[in-house]
């Protein structure tokens, strides 16, 4: 069977594809119930809650590590239980979560529970939406991947770090923090509607045990290409800062006069550019080369930009627009990696579910990465000195692509094929 999507007329013209515009439309929402709490839990626990930074780092150092073993299982489950199954273990997990964290952990302010119960909902999202992200990949020709997998980190970080931000800072002044963070069941069920039950696409299974022995023969492909582990290497990277910054950057930026609401705003602005440049960069990095659009627009872009960031309040004496355009430069560049997740994939002609597990590792990575950097370094070496262990990162991760080249011509040949041939 052809599990391959033929993308017509106007969803030909934007790289969509068509049978999938309403799982695309579900991810957004999902990740805006998410997001929700990104860029003020940290300063909200710290002030309002009597948590300490080193406290309130080790809370998303814990939340990241389930995101990394959900992220990297993402690409597993996708193809051992299905797509749909996995998203929906992803949409309950989230849930479950969410009733322990608010309603247990965050009401008597009981740290322990809230370490258990913010973990457990750190399995949901990657469950959810990185096994989409292998969805689309599955049924995407590889001529237009690089474009499909760019609307999806716009709908990713449109609802994560966009909507989720502009979102918290009108709820939080209407209801306040504790009742905002329960809006986001409504959120994330919203776009499980969207992408599970309104989207109908389907992908024809094999039977399971089949399933299971083509999972682990993937597997093994994957271990044993060294340019799969760089490239999740690349991805860890790429979001580390994402996950960093809000920890302890609204904290930093109040000795410039920037109140949680004026962070909500550039962290909302600095995504809205991002989300219209992972466009941008899936058209490019077509174009340009995947590679070259990683490393020069990605790493090197990126880690200049980050010290721009940092060091903006204090270049322009707390303007807010040119900290702003700081930011949003640095949001921008970021969407340069956005060809990570077609150039992994395609390194493989065989397992690319396992590859897309590996790269989802790297991602869910990330999320534990930039808060553990924060709760090691900060007391030592102060906010500059995080700031420039991130732009490092950024610079080795530039070099690093120079070394994840694509195979042999008649390699892709054989890739696309699987790509156009696979069944989940």
């Amino acid at each position: 069977m052809n599990n391959n999507v033929k993308l017509t007329g106007f969803f030909a013209k934007i790289g969509l594809p068509q049978n999938l515009a309403w799982g695309y439309l579900g991810i957004l929402i999902f990740m805006m119930g998410d997001g929700v709490e990104q860029g003020w839990l940290s300063p909200y626990l710290i002030h309002d809650r009597g948590l300490t930074i080193e406290q309130s780092a080790t809370l998303f150092s814990v939340y990241g590590l389930t995101v990394a073993l959900s992220s990297f299982l993402s690409g597993i489950l996708a193809e051992g239980l299905g797509v749909r199954k996995a998203m929906w273990a992803g949409f309950l997990l989230f849930v479950a979560g969410t009733f322990g964290f608010v309603g247990l952990g965050l009401k008597n302010l009981d740290f322990s529970v809230m370490l258990l119960t913010y973990a457990i909902r750190g399995f949901g999202y990657p469950l959810f939406a990185y096994t989409f992200l292998v969805w689309i990949t599955y049924r995407t020709p590889q001529s237009k991947l690089g474009t499909a997998v760019g609307w999806f980190w716009f709908v990713f970080t449109g609802g994560l770090n966009v909507f989720g931000a502009y979102y918290a800072s009108w709820a939080i002044e209407k209801m306040g923090h504790i009742n905002t963070l329960w809006t986001s069941l409504f959120w994330v069920t919203l776009g499980t509607l969207f992408a599970l039950l309104i989207n109908r696409d389907r992908i024809k299974k094999t039977g399971t045990q089949d399933k299971l022995r083509e999972l682990v023969d993937s597997i093994k492909i994957a271990v044993k290409e060294p340019k799969v582990f760089l490239g999740g290497i690349v991805r860890t990277i790429n979001t580390t800062a994402q996950f960093a910054f809000p920890v302890f950057m609204p904290l930093y930026f109040e000795k410039y006069g920037f109140t949680t609401s004026d962070w909500l705003k550039i962290w909302g602005t600095i995504f809205t550019a991002n989300i219209i440049f992972n466009l941008i960069f899936g058209f490019v990095g077509d174009r340009l080369g995947w590679r070259r659009t990683i490393s020069l627009f990605g790493g090197v872009g990126c880690g200049l930009t980050t010290l721009l960031f940092y060091y903006s309040p204090q270049l322009f004496d707390g303007n807010f627009f040119m900290v702003l355009l700081s930011g949003v430069l640095w949001g921008a560049l970021l969407a340069g990696y956005v060809p990570l997740s077609a150039l992994v994939p395609s390194l493989v002609p065989k397992g690319k579910g396992a590859a897309m597990a590996f790269l989802n590792l790297g991602a869910g990575l990330s999320v534990f990465a930039g808060p553990l950097i924060v709760r090691l370094f900060i007391g030592s070496a102060g906010n500059a000195g995080v700031i420039w262990i991130l732009a490092i990162l950024y610079f080795v991760s530039a070099l690093l692509t120079k070394f994840i080249s694509l195979p042999k011509k008649e390699e892709v040949q054989n890739a696309d094929a699987e790509l156009t041939t696979s069944t989940i």
